[in-house]
Order: C-alpha cells, then structure tokens, then sequence
C-alpha cells in the first residue's frame, strides 16, 4: 500500500503516462502515420513553424514534447495565459544568442495560442519570418477564426481529430499494465465493460480516461486477495458525466449544422442539434430567433403556419422560460422541418433589395402618390388610381412597380405547398387582358 500512496503523491497518470516517442504515441495516424509530412519533418528536424488545433486531450501538447525530446533544437514551452511580450522578448534573446554562437535553432511552444492579443502575436512575426524560432502554436479553437491572419499566415496548421474509443482503451490499458509509470506493479483487474464505459463517456480526451483510472485505482481497496477489481459501478463513480465545451468555432458550427437540418427537412438532427446546443449552454432565445428566421427563409409561403409556430414558440421561451419551453420550441422544430420548402421569399427580397443599393431613383407615379391630405387633387396626386376592391374578385391590371425595375420579377412562386395556390392565382391574373 506504501508504494501506491507514493504514486497517488507523484505527477498525474495522465502526465506519467505521456507518449516520449513517435512509436508510443497514439491517434492521429493521418498527420504522423507511416511516411506522412509530419512525420517525416519530425524525424528529419525540419519542422517548419506550425498550428496544431485540435479538442482537448487528442495528443497536440504530447506530440510537441515528443518533437522536443527528438529534435537537437533548444526548446522552450510558454502558456499564452500566463506569459506576455515581455517573457516572448526573453525567449527571443536566448534564441537569437543559439542561432548566432552555435547555429542551434529554437522551438517555441506556445499552449493556448489563442489567448495571445493581436499585439503579442505581432511581437514574434519577425523572429518567425527570420527563422529565429521555430513556433508551435497549440489551440482546441479553429486558428482561421480565433488568432490574427497574420501569424497563421505563417505556420502550417495540422488538425488533430478527437481520438477513438479504442485509442483511448489502449492507452488506459498501457497505464494499467505499465511497471515504471503506471499501475502494472499492482494487482489490477479492470472489467471490459467499465473501459469501454470510461472511454465512451472521455469521448476522446485521454487525459479525462486516466484521470478517471487514476481515480479509480487510488480509491478502491485491495480484496482479501491482493486484487483491486474497477467494475462498472466504480467506472462510473470515477467519471463525470461529460460536459460540452462550447468554444466561438464549435458554437457556430454547430449552429450551422441545426440550420442546415431545419433546410434540409431533417427533424431528427435538427432536434440532435438543438439539444447539443442547449447541453452547451446556448441561449435558446438564439435558437428560436433562427427558427423564425428560416420559416421564412426556406419555407415562406409554401406553409404560412410555419412561421406561426415559430412565433409562438419564441413568445413562449419569453413566458414559460427552461425547461418547460423545450417542447413549444421542439414543435416548432418539427413544422418548420416537416413543412414543404419553398425560399421564393428570400429570393424575392434579395432580388429587391439589390436592385435598391444600385440607386438612381425617380418620382413616384403620380397614380400612387399619397391622397391623405387636402388639396392632394390641386397637384394631381394620386389621379388615374383604380381602387381594386371596386373591381370583380377585387383585383385590377394596374402598374404597381418603380418605372426604373418596370417588368421585374421578383416572387415566384413555386409550386410546393400552399405557393401552388398562389402560382395558379398569378397565372390566371397574367392570362388577363
């Protein structure tokens, strides 16, 4: 028990069981796999300046301690949380001093790249450009959208994907098994079932699955035997149930996905995604707003109701709050999904407002000018209307549009839904004389 109180005082598994050699590490086969440029740049020591961008506990941190441990280069690590210009300025000077007295190239790791200000970042473009150091950048958010152009301009960026269940299985299973930095020097025995559950609920991050290992092992006694069992139940004592990160990148991509599905007349991933986003912490008032935006955008008149539900379904967030107006804003979900498409009606705006920016415009007809005031007559407003209501089915042949778009068409209808109707209306009245 001695040597397993001395381990629970040691560094994280997590951290003990951290990959030193291209061999050991584990994922991301399509960056470092067997003849593949990463790989490649790494044991040849040419890894130019990089980005590596990727979810949490995929490897991004480990496969640059990995380059460092290979490479003959000087390696300094940073975290942009808690460095600033002055610390990249030392950082700068030693490299300078290696590159000029002993031609030694220097690595800079930067974690959390993203968290560096635009002045920070501009603070070793020159050293990058110069080759002075060679900077690793590592970011679970997409680097195109949270750090400036300009220093990614300037680095290769390599997206790690979130590991598999099995990945992860085979790393808790080398902690387990391993005598120097794991637990192989006790008597371990972990049900299937209870891996294949940590792993499940990691999804993904590594460091989550030994954490909950180490946990586990630290907090369980032995038996009468000898063997400390990890079964199911203590699995899942050992992890938490997961929770989402929800970064700007992930945020909006997964709004994305929910608009594509409303479009795409999908109600089953629009209501995936719709849970996933309240999971995260969204805002539901930013789901509904969307929800109304699109039964107009892609529905519009082929299901008038659409946008009815979606309204309501807003107004209801407002009274009813979480979690009861989960089911108004699902229902309308759902008829905005199931509803004949149709977007005749964002067209038809986009078509107006285009020909609105292009300017040039001339008096109103004289037919459609304002009547409501005396004396309207002495000036000619308004002379040659035909007040529709006075005409059979209250409709007359009569020039509505600006002269300078006369002859544009800007709806049209499809025929989907309740626009068939309206198309057969707009034949008949063009069938006129």
């Amino acid at each position: 028990m001695t040597d397993l109180l001395n381990m629970g005082e040691s560094a994280p598994l997590a951290d003990r069981m951290r990959p030193r050699t291209l061999e050991e590490f584990i994922g991301q086969e399509h960056l470092v796999g067997s003849g593949r440029l990463l790989r490649r740049a790494i044991e040849a020591d040419r890894l130019t300046s990089s980005i590596f961008f990727g979810p949490p506990g995929c490897g991004k941190t480990t496969l640059a301690s990995i380059i460092a441990g290979a490479t003959k280069a000087a390696f300094v690590q940073l975290n942009a949380v808690t460095s600033g210009v002055s610390d990249v300025r030392d950082v700068l000077k030693s490299a300078q001093e290696r590159r000029t007295l002993y031609g030694q190239p220097t690595y800079l790791l930067l974690d959390e790249c993203h968290r560096w200000s635009k002045a920070q970042s501009d603070s070793i473009l020159p050293a990058i450009e110069r080759g002075t150091i060679r900077f690793i950048g590592s970011t679970t958010e997409n680097p195109m959208i949270a750090m400036t152009p300009a220093i990614v301009s300037r680095c290769r960026v390599f997206q790690f994907q979130a590991l598999t269940d099995g990945h992860v299985i085979t790393a808790m299973r080398r902690a387990l098994s391993d005598r120097e930095r794991g637990y192989g020097a006790l008597n371990v025995l972990v049900d299937e079932d209870a891996l294949r559950h940590i792993a499940r609920i990691a999804g993904g991050d590594t460091r989550a699955a030994l954490g909950a290992i180490e946990l586990a092992v630290l907090t369980t006694p032995a038996g009468a035997d000898g063997v400390i069992c990890i079964d199911m139940a203590v699995a899942e004592e050992s992890i938490q149930k997961p929770m989402m990160r929800c970064d700007e990148s992930l945020y909006y991509d997964m709004l994305s996905a929910f608009c594509k599905s409303l479009r795409g007349s999908d109600s089953d991933a629009a209501l995936a995604w719709f849970a996933r986003l309240i999971y995260a912490g969204v805002d539901p008032r930013i789901i509904t707003r969307r929800i109304v935006a699109h039964a107009s955008e892609d529905v519009g008149l082929a299901n008038p109701t659409a946008m009815l539900q979606a309204q309501a379904a807003a107004a209801d967030l407002e009274m009813l709050g979480m979690p009861e107006a989960r089911l108004p804003i699902a229902q309308a979900i759902i008829a905005v999904c199931e509803s004949p498409k149709s977007n005749a009606v964002c067209a038809a705006v986009d078509a107006a407002m285009a020909d609105a920016e292009k300017g040039g415009f001339g008096p109103v007809p004289v037919h459609l000018r304002d009547t409501h005031y005396q004396g309207h007559e002495r000036i000619g407003s308004g002379e040659g209307y035909k007040f529709p209501h006075d005409y059979p089915n209250h409709w007359v042949r009569q020039e509505y549009m600006p002269p300078e778009v006369r002859g544009r068409k800007y709806y049209r209808p499809t025929e989907m839904g309740h626009e068939a109707t309206i198309l057969k209306n707009h034949q008949v009245r063009e069938g006129r004389k």
